[in-house]
């Protein structure tokens, strides 16, 4: 009982982390972290890389681990023009869940234009998110210098 009151404060701080996050830096149009019930796939075209993360509920440990480590280092994340979508409600069927088809939890990184770079069943840190998004060819043209 205690563990899953632990973890559902811990969830919820994602969003408020998230809305924090959106209101320290006016120059940012959105926040980071969204719900896959408010947006899809096609809103990030060629703009953003998502990166979204799914499980059966929020009190799934894979996700309460996955939400840490990514929000450990949301400024990386943000150099990579990365938006963490999040979906824990398997019920509500969104787009992003449909055109995806998780089975429990799952990590996928998506590219900007809408290839699908990686699907993992297990967490993933920071590091290595950014390590497969930095192989992108893409995102090696953006690094170089102008």
């Amino acid at each position: 009982m205690v563990k899953r009151l632990i973890a559902a404060v811990f969830v919820g701080g994602f969003a408020s982390l998230s809305a924090a996050q959106g209101a320290e830096t006016s120059d940012e149009p959105f926040e980071m972290i969204l719900p896959a019930s408010e947006t899809s796939l096609e809103d990030w075209l060629w703009l953003k890389r998502p990166v979204v993360v799914f499980a059966d509920n929020a009190a799934d440990p894979r996700y309460v681990e996955q939400m840490a480590l990514l929000s450990e280092r949301l400024d990386a994340l943000d150099e990579r023009d990365v938006v963490i979508i999040t979906d824990t409600d398997p019920a509500a069927r969104s787009s992003v869940r449909q055109t995806l088809r998780p089975r429990g939890f799952m990590l996928a990184i998506i590219a900007k234009d809408g290839t699908i770079v990686a699907r993992k069943p297990a967490p993933w840190s920071e590091r290595e998110i950014s390590r497969s998004i930095d192989k992108l060819p893409l995102r090696q043209q953006e690094q170089r210098p102008k």
